[in-house]
C-alpha cells in the first residue's frame, strides 16, 4: 500500500467587487496545483461560513472568519500593506495562524507618484496645466521665479520611527516601499539620508528581507549616504536638523506614531533647511494620523513648509469643508499611490513564494508579528 494522496490546498479569495476575468485567470495560473474558490462579497452579507471552514489558505482585504471556522487555515495573506484595520479580531488576538501581507508591491507605483509630485511642484507644472486648458501661450516670466531641480537635494527616508516602540520588525516589512523611492531620487542627483529606530551599523542589518518587486528598490541598502537611527524624540529631532530638502514619510498607524510629526517637528525641519530656492517638502504615503493635520495647514500656509503630497489624510475620505484642501501648494490623491494592473498579481506573488516556504518549514516573507501591530 503506497502514501495516501497530499490533499491539495484549498484557497480562498474574499474580494471587495467583481473580479475582472483576467485577473480569475491570474489566479488560477498561479495556484493551478490548488483548488481556487473566488468569493465576491455582497454589502451586509458575509462570507458563507462553509468557505472559510472548508479554506486552508485565506487572501482578503479586510473579511476574517470566526474562530470556529477558521480550523483548517493554515495561512492567511492580505492583499494590504497593513493590518491595523485588523488588529481587533479574535484571528489575530487569540488564534497562532499565520498572517502575510502585500507590503513591498507598492514600491514601483509609489516611488513614481511621489516623483511625479515634487516634479509637479518643482517645475510649476500647474501654471501650463492651466494655461492649455485656457488655450493661453504663457508668459515665461511665472516660471522663472522660484522653478528649480532635485540636484543637490537631500531626500530623508524616515522609514520606521516611533518615539517608545521597538520596529524591528517594521524595517524588515516596510523599506521595499521607500527604498525604491531612495533609489530614483539617487537617478535625480539627490542625497539620500535613512533613518530607522534601531541602529543599523552593518552591511549585513541594512538589507532588505522583506518582499521587492525584482529589479527594484535597494535590497543591499547601499543607497542612502548616511544611516541614522533612534526611538526618542530627541533623536528624530536631531535627525530633523540635518538641512533636508524632503521628507517622505512610510510609518504604520500605531499609537505611538499617531501624530507623530506636528507644529515642532516641521519648524525644525524648516529652520535648518538653506535650499536658496524652496522650503523643505513633505510627502506622505503611509497613514493621515501620523502627522497633526492642522499643523501641516498651518506651516503650509505660513511658508513654514514649501509643499506637500499626501495620498492619505485624517479622516478619509476629506470632508469637503477641510482647510487641507486649500492649503498653499498641497497635493491631494484619494489613497491612491500604490494602486495599479500590477498590484494583485504582485501580491499573489508573494503568497506563491510563502506556500513555498511553508512546504519547506522557511520563515514567511512579510509575516504580521502578533502583539507587535505590524
Amino acid at each position: 500500500m503506497g502514501d495516501a494522496p497530499i490533499s491539495p490546498e484549498h484557497v480562498l479569495v474574499v474580494f471587495y467587487r467583481v473580479m475582472p476575468s483576467d485577473l480569475k485567470d491570474v489566479i488560477r495560473h498561479k495556484f493551478s496545483d490548488a483548488e481556487v474558490t473566488i468569493h465576491q462579497l455582497q454589502e451586509g452579507v458575509p462570507v458563507p461560513s462553509e468557505l472559510y471552514q472548508t479554506a486552508t489558505v485565506l487572501v482578503t482585504f479586510a473579511d476574517l472568519p470566526d474562530l470556529k471556522d477558521s480550523k483548517n487555515l493554515k495561512l492567511i495573506h492580505t492583499f494590504s500593506a497593513g493590518v491595523d484595520h485588523l488588529l481587533k479580531h479574535p484571528i489575530l488576538q487569540e488564534s497562532d495562524i499565520p498572517i502575510t501581507t502585500s507590503s513591498g508591491i507598492h514600491g514601483p507605483p509609489i516611488a513614481e507618484w511621489t516623483v511625479m509630485n515634487w516634479l509637479v511642484s518643482s517645475r510649476k507644472h500647474s501654471l501650463s496645466y492651466e494655461a492649455q486648458k485656457s488655450h493661453v501661450w504663457e508668459d515665461k516670466a511665472p516660471y522663472t521665479e522660484g522653478i528649480h531641480d532635485q540636484v543637490g537635494k537631500k531626500y530623508r527616508a524616515p522609514k520606521f520611527v516611533s518615539p517608545v516602540l521597538d520596529m524591528h520588525c517594521k524595517y524588515l516589512r516596510i523599506q521595499a516601499k521607500i527604498s525604491t523611492v531612495a533609489r530614483v531620487s539617487n537617478a535625480l542627483g539627490m542625497t539620500v539620508h535613512a533613518y530607522t529606530a534601531n541602529p543599523r551599523p552593518t552591511p549585513e542589518s541594512r538589507r532588505d528581507t522583506g518582499y521587492i518587486v525584482p529589479g527594484t528598490g535597494d535590497p543591499d541598502g547601499s543607497i542612502p549616504a548616511s544611516w541614522h537611527h533612534g526611538a526618542d524624540r530627541e533623536s528624530i529631532h536631531s535627525f530633523l536638523s540635518l538641512g533636508l530638502d524632503h521628507l517622505v514619510i512610510s510609518l504604520p498607524l500605531t499609537p505611538q506614531t499617531t501624530r507623530l510629526l506636528g507644529a515642532e517637528e516641521f519648524a525644525i525641519l524648516s529652520d535648518n533647511s538653506h535650499h536658496h530656492a524652496s522650503k523643505p517638502y513633505v510627502t506622505n504615503i503611509s497613514r493621515g494620523k501620523v502627522i497633526d493635520q492642522k499643523a501641516l495647514v498651518d506651516a503650509l500656509n505660513s511658508g513654514v513648509l514649501g509643499g506637500a503630497a499626501l495620498d492619505v489624510t485624517d479622516p478619509e475620505p476629506l470632508p469637503k469643508d477641510d482647510p487641507l484642501w486649500d492649503a498653499s501648494n498641497v497635493q491631494i490623491s484619494p489613497h491612491v499611490s500604490g494602486l495599479g494592473m500590477e498590484y494583485f498579481p504582485r501580491s499573489l506573488d508573494i503568497l506563491k513564494l510563502n506556500l513555498v516556504r511553508i512546504s519547506r518549514g522557511e520563515p514567511l516573507i512579510n509575516a504580521y508579528v502578533r502583539g507587535k501591530g505590524y
